[in-house]
Parts: structure tokens; sequence; C-alpha cells
């Protein structure tokens, strides 16, 4: 790749959660996450986000009355159903795309109002989004941030729970080589390495990786959701913290359960929205 579109890392990952933005807002903040305030997008979606040190967690939702404005965001099972890539130069990776054959749309402009101490700002993207045909259960697409200071910000990037950043997100598929194509060409050749059960590709300091179902309950238990129609589904996240020691003992102090995880604890999707959620050291 060239022209501003080398690295391959995540902007941010997208929790779906329909009409029931408060309530999991709620329950993210018991689970030890610093969120920012309702945001209201010109689109007609609302948010909450966890901020890391690079990347993001976005709760997204609707209010009430406002489900027909993003219809198609609200098809798939809500939980985890975005994972989204930093653009580099997004005019340079919009090409970039489509010379290399992948389905992606025209881009996408909107703004949310932030709401500062000396007052009100438009916080403005541009999107590049990936048809949804080839993606699991839900939506790839990259984010430009034409104002990343009105989302970055100190006062937001502190978790009770430790969090600093995003270290994995697994999708579960039945054929996870036939799922990875849609990343190999976006991101290839040779962005894919095999791993047990299946495939996977570095994101910064990220890996995505897609597993077989199999592999998945092995690596995770009965703690994470099926696809209600067997197909593929992103399943799990995977969140670097400080401390795995500040995680577990917030969680302990909310009364909320966990298990081991590799080398830390994860929390069960219906403790988090309909996705599997481990923090790891």
């Amino acid at each position: 790749m060239h022209n501003g579109v080398s690295k391959v890392l995540i902007d941010h990952v997208v929790v779906t959660v329909g009409d029931q933005l408060e309530a999991t807002a709620d329950r993210y903040q018991r689970l030890g996450f610093n969120l920012t305030e309702r945001g209201h997008h010109t689109l007609g979606t609302s948010n909450h986000l966890a901020i890391f040190e690079t990347d993001y967690l976005e709760l997204l939702g609707f209010l009430p009355g406002r489900e027909t404005s993003r219809a198609d965001l609200w098809r798939d099972p809500p939980g985890l159903t975005g994972l989204v890539f930093k653009p580099g130069d997004p005019d340079a990776r919009y090409a970039d795309l489509q010379a290399r054959g992948v389905p992606i749309e025209e881009p996408l402009e909107f703004s949310r109002p932030v709401a500062l101490a000396d007052g009100l700002r438009d916080a403005r993207f541009r999107v590049l989004r990936v048809a949804p045909g080839p993606v699991a259960n839900g939506r790839t697409f990259f984010c430009h941030h034409y104002t990343p200071e009105l989302v970055w910000r100190p006062e937001w990037q502190q978790h009770p729970n430790g969090t600093v950043g995003i270290a994995e997100l697994t999708i579960a598929a039945r054929d996870p080589g036939r799922t990875a194509q849609i990343y190999d060409r976006m991101f290839g050749p040779g962005v894919l390495t095999p791993t047990r059960g299946g495939v996977a590709f570095r994101a910064g300091a990220a890996t995505v990786s897609i597993l077989d179902p199999t592999e998945v309950a092995t690596r995770f238990g009965n703690v994470v959701e099926p696809s209600p129609d067997g197909g593929d589904r992103m399943v799990a996240l995977a969140l670097a913290t400080k401390s795995v020691a500040q995680a577990r003992a917030h969680l302990d102090r909310a009364s909320i359960p966990c298990d081991p995880y590799d080398s830390g604890i994860v929390v069960s999707a219906k403790s988090a929205a309909g996705v599997a959620l481990a923090f790891v050291g």
C-alpha cells in the first residue's frame, strides 16, 4: 500500500444496542468504563463512547421514534457488530480500496455536537463503508476524524477498570478462510496468518482473529453468544488493561462475575450487552 494508507490500525469497535442505550450505558459504567455524555449524530443515531489511548468502544443505539433513521443498523442481533479502521489519508484509502476491487460505498460525512466547558463544538467524520455482503454480521468501515481533539480527550481516557486499548476482536465463522478474504483484499497480500482454528491479522497493537466456533468455545467457554442462524458473528473483545487485578477488583466491587481467560479475565456476553468482554494484561 502507499500514499498514506500503509498501516492497518483499529479506530474503534461498535456495540449496537438498539433502544437499550440508557440501560447499556449504565451496565458499561458498572463494568468500569468512563463513558462520554450521550451524543447524537446528524444521521439519527445516538451513542456513548469509552475512549482509550488510540482507539475506543462505541455503544450505538437510537432514541424512541428514531429506529427508522438507520434501520440497516438494527438488522443484526445486538452486540459487537462494527470493526472500524483508521484510513490514513481518506482520499488515498478510497482510491486504494477501489483499485483492490473492494466493494466500497460512496464516502459519507456526518457530525455530532460535543459539549465542552467552553461551549458546543461539532465532531466531524468521514466514513468509507465496505458493502455489507462480505462482512461478518455487521459492518467494516474506515472512519476519518476531522476533529480528533473532540474525541481523544484526557478527561475521558481514564477508566476505573484500567482499560487502555483494544487488544483483540474475535469473529466466529464456520469457514474462517472465506470470511477473512475481505480483509486480505483490503490489506493484503500476506496480511493473514494461520492460527489454531482459523486465521488472524495484526492491526497495530491489536489482533483480529477469525476462528471456527469450536476454537471459540475452547478459548472462551460458554461466555459467548452464538449466532442465532449459525452464521458468522463478532463474538468477543479483549481489552488491554493497566492491571488485570485492577479490572478484577472493580468487577468484584460491582458484583459482576468473571471467568479466567488467557492472561486475564472475561465477562460473559450476558453481562456486557451481547459481547464477551475480556480484560488482559
